[in-house]
């Protein structure tokens, strides 16, 4: 393995050029986040932004969120995505594995994730790291600005 993942605490210019670079690749309409919104990400208790790195170079990136709810401790992977240069080399692997050591520090029973149609391969790959395909609809509301 040829490249190392790390937990980022602290925003810096790599990662703001590595959120401009990946996150249209993870949809064509999304962009970076602004400086504020990756502080308060990087700054928050309950969630860990793991990158992939190849000296100073970041080829990936997953964040993981969790809370708390009368179901018990819950978990969330977001935002996963691997340079499309960088693909096939274990890289979103290695990724899901830091999620998945850390949701298991923070004591979290469910972990759930999902994932565009389109996206097969990456459904392959959480399919054998034990992810299962959950019977539920997703409902996502919007809040009006």
């Amino acid at each position: 393995m040829d490249f190392s993942i790390k937990r980022q605490t602290e925003p810096s210019e790599a990662l703001s050029e590595a959120f401009a670079h990946l996150m249209p690749q993870l949809s064509p309409r999304l962009g970076a986040p602004g400086k504020e919104a990756v502080g308060r990400l990087l700054k928050s208790p309950s969630a860990a932004l793991f990158t992939a790195e190849e000296g100073e170079r970041i080829l990936g990136m997953l964040t993981l969120v969790w809370y708390d709810v009368p179901s018990g401790r819950k978990a969330w992977i977001e935002d996963v995505v691997v340079d499309e240069a960088a693909r096939g080399r274990g890289i979103g692997r290695s990724l899901v594995e830091a999620a998945l050591t850390c949701a298991g520090e923070q004591g979290v029973e469910k972990l759930m994730l999902t994932s565009s149609e389109r996206r097969k391969a990456a459904h392959a790959l959480y399919r054998r790291m034990g992810f299962e395909v959950a019977e539920t609809t997703l409902f996502v509301h919007k809040p009006i600005k």
